[in-house]
């Protein structure tokens, strides 16, 4: 039997320690993004008896997945509950979560304790087995406490009556993001989803390409996240041009349309857009006051910030994130460019120098409530990090991060051969983008550049 322990001490009282982690959403923001782990099932309510399943990849680059069962046992509320593994690639596994005041400070603070014990399933040849996970294991604990003292952070700054928000796209990379990190930090998240609405949960049924939704169910509600459009990540064709619109503009209005007909009207309405407003802008440096660009994707970010009209109109405070490219280790552009820079064959696209504007994916969602708690911000932020950033620039931090050349570059005419105009708009176009909304109302991201981006993302905290 082997065990392993650490614990972590946060500037929070305990009860607000032991909260975020009773809480739904918790498991989700505790699965490491480069892991390849996935949450299948999760705990609603945290009580003995309760159970949670998780998919789990093994064996060469993860192509094989198991299923991991644990069980929550010897729950007491505000102090620590256990999990144990019922079912999965261990032979035996017992996590305690431990929760405890830090007296030792001159602050409230309090003191998260990870103890474990567990058997493999084969006896380890010597200590190789067992030296395997023990690095493992001290890898995605510095992640977990780092994350979890991020988040206790936002909601300790963000304080006040806990929201109800509704969001759509909530099972997207952004969307399931934001709403574990909402219901963390004790808001109520109600989904509005296109399939079977769930009474428990609180979701809103919708079906934009039919114009219907749920509107009664919108009364009452604090603010309103509208994340859900069709991906632009494929070589476009007429066809799916209109798609992509046509998913951004209607159910943008549909929605605004909703809000605006309610007695108890929502007080914000945060409807996405993207950095694709201002088009390929070369070097020039963008804030948001700046004019539109040109090309397809400036025009869609136009109309679907002007499908937002009739809310604006009802006045409902109206917000649009500008998003650039978001940073996660498990999903998104990120995970797709990881696995050729990890061979030694990634490097600039094109010409390198467009710009390339990111964010983090914890500063994105960061800032979604920071809007929400602010109201002195309507209309377009940038939600992209504070640092200006060209594709050169990008390729090398990547390749750092990795430990590996970033050399090898992707030819423009290879670019558009393979993806057309889509390819000519994503990735050899560019902007350089500034958050000025954001840094002029105080806004402070965790992760401002591009080194400690990518370390977070992919489990390199000790690189």
């Amino acid at each position: 039997m082997a065990s392993f322990a650490q614990s972590a001490i946060f500037p929070v009282p305990v009860a607000e320690l032991a909260a975020w982690h009773f809480r739904p959403g918790a498991l989700e923001r505790l699965v490491p993004p480069w892991s390849g782990v996935r949450v299948a099932e999760t705990v609603h309510e945290m009580r003995d008896g309760a159970t949670a399943s998780l998919r789990v990849p093994i064996g060469p680059f993860g192509l094989v997945r198991v299923r991991w069962d644990a069980v929550h046992e010897d729950v007491r509320a505000g102090a620590q509950f256990v999990d144990r593994m019922t079912r999965g690639p261990f032979h035996s596994w017992r996590h305690l979560h431990r929760f405890t005041s830090a007296d030792d400070r001159p602050q409230p603070a309090s003191r998260l304790e990870d103890a474990l014990t567990y058997e493999l399933p084969f006896p380890p040849v010597g200590r190789l087995g067992n030296g395997l996970v023990a690095s493992m294991l001290h890898q995605t604990f510095d992640w977990r406490h780092r994350r979890t003292g991020n988040d206790l952070r936002r909601h300790y700054e963000l304080a006040g009556l806990p929201l109800t928000i509704a969001v759509t796209g909530a099972s997207g990379l952004v969307g399931s993001a934001l709403c574990a990190f909402l219901s963390t930090g004790g808001h109520c998240v109600r989904r509005i989803v296109r399939g079977a609405a769930s009474a428990d949960r609180g979701d809103i049924r919708w079906d934009p390409s039919a114009g219907t939704i749920d509107a009664a169910a919108l009364e009452g509600v604090d603010a309103v996240v509208h994340l859900a459009g069709e991906s632009i990540a494929a070589r476009w064709n007429p066809e799916r041009k209109e798609r992509i619109r046509a998913s951004r503009v209607r159910g943008t209005h549909l929605l605004a349309t909703a809000m605006a007909r309610c007695a108890r009207k929502p007080n914000v309405f945060v409807s996405a857009s993207a950095v694709g407003f201002y088009g390929d802008r070369k070097t020039e440096k963008l804030v948001e006051s700046s004019a539109r660009g040109s090309g397809f994707l400036a025009d869609v970010c136009e109309a679907w910030e002007s499908a937002a009209q009739p809310a604006r109109d009802a006045g409902i405070r109206t917000v649009h994130p500008r998003i650039g490219m978001v940073l996660a280790g498990n999903g998104g552009a990120l995970r797709a460019l990881v696995t050729p820079f990890s061979f030694g064959l990634g490097g600039p696209v094109g010409s390198g120098r467009q710009g390339m504007p990111w964010i983090a994916i914890d500063d994105l969602i960061a800032s979604v409530l920071f809007t929400l708690r602010t109201p002195t911000i309507e209309g377009p932020y940038n939600a992209v990090a504070p640092g200006l950033c060209d594709n050169r620039t990008f390729s090398r931090a990547l390749g750092r991060a990795l430990r590996r050349p970033a050399i090898v570059p992707l030819p423009a005419f290879a670019v558009r051969a393979a993806l057309g105009e889509m390819g000519q708009e994503l990735l050899l176009g560019g902007a350089m983008v500034t958050p000025r909304v954001l840094s002029d109302h105080g806004f402070r991201f965790d992760f401002p550049d591009l080194d400690g981006a990518f370390r977070f993302e992919l489990g390199r905290l000790q690189g």
